[in-house]
């Protein structure tokens, strides 16, 4: 247990700090309400600030409030997320938000919060503090690199008994008073000062107490996950185009991309691949792997196989005709956008749906 001292001094030292140095121009920071605390925490998650700006200011147009986006398709949510990757999240936004209308209020407490599909602790802390205002511990990466160094904790932030001992750390620490200053500003320091390399201790109001500073360890904390061989898979796409369009196909749930649009995958043992020609490749990074893409080029005659449900356990996937200018309208990963605006100009043609072939 910390000493009362040790944490009103660490209190007031940090909230001071970011009335005075903090970030207050951050887009969810304005009339903040606990539907863009929630917005932008999940944007946030594994994804930048300076990247998040311009997808929380365009989400926020098109649905402005939980009944909003409650109400929205989940083509709709995932084509205002595309870009920004992880679309668990963005799934798990819209089923926070179907809940949270069917509830017909937003939950207040953490408990509450915690029985939200997607909200986590950090994320359940996020919204007590930045949008009641209350206690609400939170433990991200940014504090985590701030609480390992300030207290010289040893071993990976993300293990089991480091993570208990940080989320310890937070709860004694987090006050009742001043809570959205104390937890910004722990965000604030983790981002601008404490940062992963070259931290700015000379402006650091922590400084003087800092363990890992006095013992000149500051370089070597947090400790770093041992670094792990990426696997590498292949994945085999094709490309069928007719009339300036190109055949699109909804991914299952779950999986990759789940339910997001791409251009229909097949094994590596298909038959279809024997009739194919090579028409590009692009390689994309996961977190756990990287996948080397070859994208196969078919002809017509081939189009009832290609929709065709590969497993007779599987429902067939919707599949569509899309013109290059109404890919906006349609979730796409990343690297099958950019692989397909890569590709020669489309003709203005407007999409429509492929009814189920009859291959009986």
């Amino acid at each position: 247990m910390l000493q009362q001292l040790v944490v009103k001094t660490f209190q007031s030292q940090v909230v001071n700090w970011q009335k005075t140095h903090g970030r207050h121009q951050l887009p969810w920071q304005q009339a903040s309400n606990p539907y863009r605390v929630l917005v932008s925490e999940l944007m946030l998650q594994q994804t930048q600030v300076s990247t998040v700006i311009p997808y929380f200011n365009r989400w926020m147009l098109s649905f402005p409030t939980v009944e909003a986006l409650a109400s929205a398709s989940n083509d709709q949510v995932m084509a205002h997320w595309q870009g920004l990757g992880y679309y668990a999240r963005a799934r798990n936004l819209h089923k926070a938000a179907v809940y949270i209308n069917e509830l017909g209020e937003f939950p207040a407490t953490l408990a509450e919060l915690l029985l939200v599909p997607g909200v986590g602790r950090y994320t359940a802390g996020a919204i007590m503090s930045f949008a009641y205002d209350a206690y609400g511990p939170i433990v991200d990466g940014n504090v985590r690199r701030l609480y390992a160094r300030y207290f010289a904790i040893s071993g990976v932030t993300s293990s089991s008994a480091v993570d208990k001992q940080l989320w310890t750390l937070s709860e004694q620490l987090t006050p009742s008073e001043n809570c959205k200053s104390f937890a910004q500003g722990l965000l604030d320091l983790g981002a601008t000062i404490c940062k992963p390399r070259q931290p700015l201790c000379e402006q650091c109001p922590l400084a003087l107490t800092c363990q890992a500073l006095l013992q000149n360890r500051v370089d070597e904390l947090p400790t770093p996950k041992p670094k792990k061989t990426v696997p590498v898979k292949d994945g085999h796409f094709l490309w069928l185009q007719q009339d300036g369009q190109v055949l699109l196909q909804k991914r299952p749930a779950p999986g990759i991309w789940a339910s997001l649009w791409s251009l229909p995958q097949v094994a590596a043992d298909d038959v279809l691949l024997k009739q194919a020609k090579k028409h590009g490749e692009f390689v994309h990074q996961f977190t756990h792997y990287k996948l080397n893409a070859t994208v196969w080029q078919l002809d017509h005659s081939h189009l009832a196989k290609v929709l065709q449900v590969q497993d007779s356990a599987q429902e067939q996937q919707p599949s569509s005709w899309y013109h290059k200018k109404q890919l906006a309208e349609v979730g796409l990963p990343a690297p099958i956008r950019s692989f397909i605006e890569q590709q020669p100009e489309f003709l203005n043609v407007s999409n429509s749906p492929i009814p189920k072939p009859d291959i009986g």
